[in-house]
Parts: C-alpha cells; sequence; structure tokens
C-alpha cells in the first residue's frame, strides 16, 4: 500500500463508495463474512491506515452503517494512528467499546449483503462513505491497485499487498454422492475456461492439485474435493461429495469433508487425541468441514461447508470426540436446511452435534438421549437425539448420537425468539464443578437473584414475589426433581437461561450418569440448609424456596406428578427398547473399530440400567420423604397415588 500513497487521494476519490473528499484516514480493507477464528471468535472488521505524513488523532471519531446514527462507535480518547499503520475495529454487535491497547470493538455487524460505512469527524462532518457490494465467504475488501477489490488475501492490521478481483468463480458441479455397489463414476463440470482441480484426501485444492481431464472410476468408498480456477479471478468455493462404495447404510449417515491438518496434526487439529504431548486437544480450535447428511435410504438432504470443533470437556481425551458442526455464512448456508430430529418440527438448525457419547462410550451408547427424552411433556427444554454413523474423509468413525446443541439459537427455537437482536440477548449460564461461566449474554441479574436468595427470608411475601417475578420456579422445581429421580451423578453440568423479558429457566444437559445407583445422592445434594457449606452441588434457592409451606406443597405436588407421569416402567421401557433396536445393527461395526466393547458387555451395561430404571423411581420416594421430612399424611397426599402405579408397574419382574 505504501507505494500508493501519492495517489491515494485521487483514487478513492474516483472510488464508487466515495462521495466526499476523504482524509488522510481511509476505510482501506473489510472483511463481512468471516470465518477465520481467532481467540475464540471470528468476528467480521473493519481496517482504517493512516496515509499521510502525521499521525492522525482518532478521538471522537464515528465508525457506523447507520446514516442516521453514524457515531454507534467512536474511537476512545487518545485513539491515534501512526502514518503508514493500520487498526482494525471488530464488529461484535454486542460488545461496544475501545481501549487504546486493547483493541476496538463496534456494537454493529456487517452485513454480507453489503452496505454503507461511514468514516465521521468529531466536529460531525463526513471523512467518508464508503459502499461496499455483497461479499463472499473469508474473502476481504480493499483497496488494491488504487481501487476496492476483492483481495486474495486478507491482511487485517497490515498493508494490503494482496491481487485485488471483480468476481469470484462458482462452484464445479460433481456427479450425485450416494452408495453404490462395486463402483462409481464421478464426472466434474465447471464454466467454460476455467481448470477444475481436485483432491481425494478430504484436502482443499489448490493451483497444485491435480487436474480434472475426464470422470473418474472409484472402486472404494472415496470423498472428492474440487474447485474451479481461472487467471484473473478469485477461485471458486469448494465442492465435496463422498461416493460409499459397497457400504448400503443401516442409519442416517454424516460424512465429514476436511483437511487432515485441522482434524488430526499434533499441533492444530482439533479432533487429536489428548495426551500430554498434544496441549491442543482441549482447545475451542474451529475450523472448515464439508458436511453432508444421508437418510436411512441413502437419500443426501444437505451438502454443505459449515465449520465444527471438538466438543465436551474431560472426554477429549477420547480418540472418537464428540464434534459440534456449525452451519457459517462465511463458509455457505446459514443453516442446515433440514431437522433430523424425530420429536421436533423445526425447519432447519444453525448447529447440531456428533456426540459420541462421551462418559456413557463404553458402556451402554443410549443412557443420555434415553434419559433427556424422559422428560418430554415437561415443559424442560433437551436435546433431542438419533444415533447415526459418521465417516471422516472415507473412514468409517462410527456410531454417534446426533444431538441439538446448547446455544442461544437451539434456545431460541424452543422459547420461539425469531428476532436476531433479541436472540443475541439471550442469557444462558453454564456451571462446571465449582465454577460458573457465561456461555451467552450476562450473569450479573442471575448472581444478583442467587444473593437475594441467600440473604432473605422468602416467607415474607415481596420478597417471594421477587423471586417470582425472575425465576420460573415451576420450570426450576421440575429440573432439580427430574435429577433427584434419575440419581444424576453427575450434576455438576447444570444450564441456566433466560430470553429477553423472561424468567430464569433450567434446561437438561449431560444426564449419562443417571440410573447408576439407588442411593441418596444426589439428593442429599439438593436438599440442605441454606446455610450449608457449598459442597458437590449448591442450590441455595432452592433451600430458601423449601422454607416457604406453599413452595415445599408446590414442591411434593409436581414430584408425585412428575413420578407417575414420564418414570412408570411401560413409557420409560418403550424408550429403551427403540433406542435398543435402533443401535444394534450398528454397534457390531463400531465396536470392531474402537474396541472396548462387544454386544455381550453392551447387553448387560444397558440391562443394569433398566433395572435401575425400574427401581429407582420407587426408591426415590421414601429418599425424599425422610430427607425433608415429610409426614405420612403428606406422603398419603402428594406420592400415595404415584406409589401405587410404580409399586403394580415398576416392581414386576421385567
Amino acid at each position: 500500500m505504501k507505494r500508493l500513497l501519492t495517489a491515494l487521494a485521487i483514487a478513492l476519490l474516483l472510488s464508487a463508495g466515495a462521495h466526499a473528499a476523504l482524509a488522510d484516514v481511509v476505510i482501506s480493507e473489510l472483511m463481512a463474512k468471516n470465518g477465520i477464528w481467532q481467540q475464540g471468535h471470528a468476528w467480521n472488521w473493519v481496517e482504517l491506515y493512516n496515509s499521510g505524513a502525521d499521525t492522525a488523532d482518532l478521538s471522537g471519531w464515528g465508525l457506523s452503517d447507520e446514516s442516521d446514527a453514524p457515531f454507534l462507535f467512536a474511537f476512545a480518547q487518545g485513539t491515534r494512528l501512526k502514518p503508514g499503520a493500520a487498526l482494525v475495529v471488530h464488529c461484535v454487535g454486542d460488545a461496544p467499546g475501545s481501549t487504546p491497547g486493547k483493541g476496538h470493538f463496534a456494537p454493529f455487524k456487517l452485513s454480507g449483503d453489503g452496505e454503507t460505512l461511514l468514516l465521521t469527524r468529531p466536529d460531525g462532518t463526513q471523512a467518508q462513505a464508503l459502499t461496499f457490494p455483497a461479499q463472499f465467504g473469508n474473502i476481504s475488501w480493499g483497496l488494491a491497485d488504487g481501487a476496492y477489490r476483492y483481495l486474495g488475501q486478507a491482511s487485517p492490521g497490515s498493508p494490503n499487498r494482496a491481487q485485488g478481483y471483480d468476481s469470484q468463480l462458482a462452484a464445479p458441479a460433481l456427479s450425485p454422492a450416494g452408495f453404490f455397489s462395486g463402483s462409481a463414476e464421478v464426472a466434474m463440470q465447471a464454466a467454460p475456461g476455467t481448470v477444475i482441480r481436485y483432491t481425494l484426501d478430504g484436502s482443499q485444492p489448490t493451483e497444485r492439485a491435480q487436474a480434472y481431464q475426464k470422470p473418474l472410476r472409484v472402486s472404494k468408498t472415496t470423498v472428492v474435493r474440487a474447485r474451479a480456477f481461472m487467471q484473473g479471478v478469485l477461485p471458486s468455493p469448494d465442492a465435496a461429495a463422498t461416493y460409499f462404495i459397497d457400504d448400503a447404510p443401516v442409519s442416517a449417515v454424516v460424512s465429514l469433508i476436511g483437511d487432515k491438518k485441522y482434524l488430526f496434526d499434533a499441533k492444530t487439529g482439533a479432533l487429536v487425541k489428548g495426551t500430554g504431548a498434544t496441549p491442543n486437544y482441549d482447545k475451542e480450535l474451529e475450523y472448515p468441514i464439508h458436511i453432508e447428511y444421508f437418510d436411512e435410504q441413502g437419500a443426501r438432504l444437505i451438502a454443505q461447508t459449515g465449520s465444527f470443533t471438538a466438543s465436551g470437556h474431560s472426554a477429549r481425551v477420547n480418540a472418537q470426540k464428540s464434534i459440534a458442526l456449525y452451519a457459517r455464512s462465511a463458509y455457505g448456508p446459514e443453516r442446515f436446511a433440514f431437522n433430523p430430529f424425530p420429536n421436533r418440527s423445526y425447519p432447519s438448525y444453525k448447529s447440531l452435534l456428533l456426540r459420541s457419547a462421551n462418559s456413557d462410550a463404553h458402556s451402554t451408547r443410549l443412557r443420555d438421549p434415553v434419559l433427556s427424552s424422559s422428560a418430554a411433556g415437561l415443559g424442560l427444554l433437551y436435546q433431542d437425539a438419533r444415533p447415526i454413523v459418521v465417516y471422516i474423509n472415507g473412514e468409517y468413525w462410527g456410531h454417534y448420537n446426533l444431538r441439538e446443541k446448547i446455544n442461544k439459537y437451539f434456545v431460541a427455537q424452543w422459547e420461539g425468539v425469531t428476532k436476531e437482536s433479541e436472540i443475541d440477548r439471550i442469557d444462558i449460564l453454564a456451571r462446571t464443578g465449582t465454577d460458573d461461566y457465561v456461555q451467552n449474554g450476562s450473569n450479573e441479574d442471575w448472581l444478583a437473584l442467587m444473593d437475594f436468595c441467600r440473604s432473605h427470608d422468602l416467607n415474607v411475601p415481596e420478597n417471594l414475589q421477587y423471586v417470582q417475578e425472575r425465576l420460573d420456579i415451576d420450570n426450576f422445581f421440575r429440573h432439580s426433581i427430574f435429577e433427584m429421580i434419575i440419581g444424576n451423578k453427575d450434576m455438576t453440568n447444570v444450564r441456566m437461561y433466560r430470553v429477553p423479558g423472561g424468567k430464569w429457566k433450567y434446561l437438561l444437559f449431560d444426564v449419562e450418569a443417571g440410573f447408576l445407583s439407588l442411593d441418596e445422592e444426589p439428593i442429599s445434594w439438593y436438599i440442605k440448609p441454606r446455610n450449608a457449606k457449598r459442597a458437590r452441588f449448591q442450590h441455595v434457592h432452592l433451600s430458601a424456596l423449601l422454607e416457604v409451606p406453599q413452595m415445599r406443597s408446590r414442591f411434593l405436588q409436581l414430584f408425585g406428578e412428575m413420578l407417575e407421569s414420564n418414570f412408570l416402567w411401560p413409557d420409560v421401557e418403550s424408550r429403551f427398547l427403540a433406542w435398543e433396536s435402533a443401535l444394534e445393527p450398528l454397534l457390531p461395526r463400531h465396536f470392531k473399530r474402537w474396541k472396548g466393547l462387544n454386544a455381550e458387555k453392551w447387553r448387560v451395561n444397558v440391562n443394569a440400567v433398566k433395572y435401575y430404571a425400574r427401581v429407582r423411581p420407587l426408591k426415590v420416594i421414601g429418599l425424599i420423604c425422610q430427607r425433608m421430612k415429610v409426614s405420612p399424611q403428606e406422603r398419603a397426599q402428594y406420592f400415595g397415588q404415584a406409589e401405587q402405579r410404580l409399586e403394580t408397574l415398576n416392581r414386576r419382574q421385567p
């Protein structure tokens, strides 16, 4: 860019986006569809460049995409830009403010469809009005050879030296993916004058990759990834497809196609097995991946490039990791336009989770989805699931449980929130062990509510009203009761959420440690004095509420109702049997691939869980009555009918 300084002012006057004489400080580059993740974020950004000979004082300068609000973002006092230097403003939407030396964060987001950016001086006069067109994913737009163009290499914070382009080629078309006997022929087609280059190992084709000349004949399961190239035009996005040979589906299938450096490289791979020698295994690394979904009949329902991360915590040390999948506009469609889940009516998803069963991976592989589905009808948000098979770059990767992914979009679908501005403001909090963290939004109101419950007597009507206005008490009670009934011993994984204008609610998450025993835990973790020392788990708001007679009565009422409505053995057994029948044809190959389990051990483990699922609900009545000092009259009132039905249905021999 330095070689352009003398002609920069003239060039900018001639550019389509310039509407007035510009200052030395100009918008030099931007990215409105960013999928390049750094430090846990992939924010869009705008770069400012000082083409003058003197240091520019940016104090009070405004940057905005709204003509009637030119100071949506204003640079802090003391912000200066040296000659020939550039700075980057991250357009994050929900984290305004800037601090010199720590970065700049604008409270608006760039539109990938194109819009006008305004750079405004402190006195309100316009320094620049730059209109940019629709953007391509992961391609920046900025100054190159005296004009604004698409840049072959983004360079935020550095001079623009990349070649500029006016357009991008369309992706090649490949023969339909799917399942074939013996072999498959793969043909490729692109615009005239282009060269198609392809790979068969999942890596992104470069200008050095094999050039396509005639249809390929593949005789084993193969992934094909292709791009179109032409001199003077941006290379196309990828096209990718999987051709399964003599490998008929026994369930729905997800095929992932991506660069090995993003998958299994010891230093950069997100799916590398965790050891002391591979410290990256637990990092939040998000990379591009091509995603295909085939239904049970072999029909391909989606084929798009998105992104992925390894998912989970302690289970990341496993070779078969859980994988989160995201639809990102930087790579392709903004949603996965299908619904794979039997109990949902949503037309699409922003993200999905391929769960490896984590701590249940070498036991039943079905405990979490079966137990989660037991909450159906309670008004509790839980992750729906279905069993599938996964391939990575054409290699069989075993059985996974496809799950809904917990994030702001997951909550928004359930709660009916549709406006993006409101979705961004959904609060989601997480508790892992003794640590609390914010997954989305803020925890300030939640912490204030907990402090209030800790320090106030909720028998005082106005104090109880304060809590009722902020916490969905029935939802909270049902969540606590559910965890007690199943005896979830991993209750450190807790999620709370609140939509704008709503009350705090709980959602079910990670219940695969349920139905492991008949003992008092976790009832004793929940039911304890408000002033008890923090142990493995703490619910100060539950303790405070149960000190109120009408709240205690409501809690016991809901407890008895849930036992009768959701834990009668015929219903629970049917859920187990449905998952068992779905898993049985998948597991022999999975056991051969990953070792550590076989069909006989799996059946023993499943039967053990079923035993506890049949017996524990009746046992829980005695435990909760003892812990809460429930009188015989109260036991008959709140649990009498449920106890009768459980005695009849759950005590019989399986």
